[in-house]
């Protein structure tokens, strides 16, 4: 079982997060966490019995916040506030994303800063802890006053109500009352406050930001080993990749970037076959080949701005109203989604343009007036056979989505609640579209990288360098080398599974470590 994680004793990281999204780690609440969480209640418990209104305490929510709600009419009000905003609809969202969700809002409940009961904490805790996972549907979040409705369907199975999975994508559907039943959770009964304490956060768009930036920390690495591989099987140089050209252009995710190419095409011996200027006569390499340092580098230092904003958002503790740290119940503004929505769509641009010069690169593979001797689609028998041809159409077709995606939601706003909420961020919109841009871009990598270890096997006796050779290797574990044509997506599903579980950019980087003399 993956390491218990730790909520409300320090900001959560990255990986923390990822491991109890998708790896099903367990949860444990830090003790001086409860303690800060039970004396903010007793703080809403006081103002609970003020006769003057306080908002999300005694009075109504939204355009609605100047409505005084009798005592007894209270937790009425705070099951209808959820019911009402369980109104999500479309295709489920995947068991990690929810997952994710939970863990992020139960670090903020733990925070003290929300107002809600010991046992609000213990419940999420436990509902994580057991692998029930409300099921959130797609569509509902405009990303301002929190994301509203994801939130709220789980607050929903919270209280025993609505339908849940349990462990695994396959579970069937199920009364969320039953399995709170079948894991010994008593259903919620929801207090003053916390009802919006439940559903005014960041944690939906926040969460996807979080797992694509993980992904993104392997896809990168991928798409330099993947360049390298083209470079080399298409007779490149990597002379272009020195460290003092680098140099010259001082940006950090570029000298990355290069440095990897130089150490996956070290010692290639299919690279030093044409060093030699009385063998090899041209000038300079296409730009997908010579400036993936540069695209490629552009996309690390996106990522690296991200992953800074993400760091943030993680330490925060978003509610609304918010109990401060002197004692106030205090309005604001901070579930607004703008922080974490622009920077959702600015790594929908980055993976875009990176899937672009990846398949750039495969195209001219599959070229004999590009490729430098090797068969046109690399077919085994040119005219029956059409080698990788519909492979690149596959790598094309996403290219174009990715294209697509990578139009901003953030700019867009749909004014809501009766005006009161007249300006929305759309990050649950963009961070939906980034998890489709990942998951083409791994594709396209994949198609990459069956293409040019197909080639690398072509210039046969030319044998590659250590680590794009070691790659080639991991590769035909499941997908074969040259010959007649088959069924191919079979070929490119077992490639995408390897990119995207790191076995590929984890059989280049053990060369490269295994041959450093430091």
């Amino acid at each position: 079982m993956p390491t218990p994680v730790t909520l409300g004793a320090h900001p959560l990281t990255i990986d923390e997060l990822v491991a109890v999204a998708r790896e099903g780690a367990p949860v444990e609440i830090d003790p001086a966490a409860i303690v800060r969480v039970a004396a903010a209640r007793a703080l809403v418990e006081q103002l609970a019995d003020d006769p003057d209104p306080h908002y999300g305490i005694s009075t109504g929510f939204g355009a609605l916040a100047t409505t005084f709600i009798a005592p007894e009419r209270r937790r009425q009000l705070q099951a209808s506030l959820i019911r009402s905003h369980a109104a999500g609809t479309g295709a489920e969202v995947e068991r990690e994303v929810i997952r994710a969700l939970m863990a992020l809002r139960l670090q903020t409940l733990a925070s003290g800063r929300t107002g809600v009961r010991p046992v609000v904490v213990e419940t999420y805790a436990a509902m994580l802890n057991a692998g029930i996972t409300p099921i959130v549907r797609e569509y509902g979040s405009l990303g301002c006053s929190g994301d509203l409705a994801p939130l709220a369907h789980v607050a929903l199975a919270a209280m025993g109500e609505g339908t849940v999975r349990g462990e695994g994508e396959g579970d069937d559907e199920m009364d969320a009352a039953a399995a709170l039943a079948a894991a010994g959770i008593a259903p919620l009964v929801l207090e003053e406050k916390e009802g919006l304490a439940l559903i005014n956060g960041t944690d939906g768009m926040l969460g996807m930001l979080a797992l694509a930036l993980h992904d993104l920390d392997t896809l990168l690495t991928t798409a330099d080993l993947t360049a390298a591989i083209s470079i080399e099987s298409q007779l490149g140089t990597d002379a272009v990749f020195a460290d003092d050209l680098m140099a010259l252009r001082p940006q950090a995710g570029q000298a990355a970037s290069a440095a990897n190419l130089r150490a996956f095409l070290a010692g290639s011996p299919i690279v030093a076959s044409h060093r030699d200027p009385a063998v090899c006569t041209r000038v300079q390499d296409a730009y997908s080949l010579r400036c993936s340092p540069q695209v490629h580098g552009a996309a690390r230092d996106t990522a690296q701005h991200a992953r800074m904003i993400a760091t943030r958002e993680l330490a925060a503790s978003v509610d609304n109203p918010v109990i401060t740290a002197d004692g106030r119940v205090e309005s604001n503004g901070n579930f607004h989604g703008a922080p974490v929505a622009y920077v959702l769509d600015f790594l929908a641009i980055a993976v875009a343009d990176l899937a672009s010069i990846a398949e750039r690169r495969t195209d001219r593979a599959l070229d004999p007036a590009r490729s430098h001797g090797l068969p046109p689609f690399l077919a085994d028998e040119v005219g029956v056979d059409s080698g990788l041809m519909i492979a690149q159409y596959a790598a094309a077709g996403i290219v174009s989505e990715l294209k697509r995606l990578a139009v901003p939601a953030s700019v867009d706003s749909i004014p809501s609640s009766a005006m009161q909420e007249d300006h929305v961020s759309m990050g649950w919109a963009a961070a939906r579209k980034l998890r489709r841009g990942i998951d083409g871009l791994a594709r396209v990598l994949a198609i990459e990288l069956v293409t040019g270890c197909r080639a690398l096997d072509l210039r046969a006796p030319l044998q590659p360098g250590a680590a794009t050779g070691a790659t080639r290797d991991v590769l035909r574990v499941v997908v074969a080398g040259p010959g007649p044509d088959r069924f191919v997506s079979p070929d490119i599903e077992a490639a995408t599974a390897l990119v995207l579980s790191g076995a590929i950019a984890a059989a280049a980087t053990a060369q490269i470590s295994s041959e450093d003399p430091s």
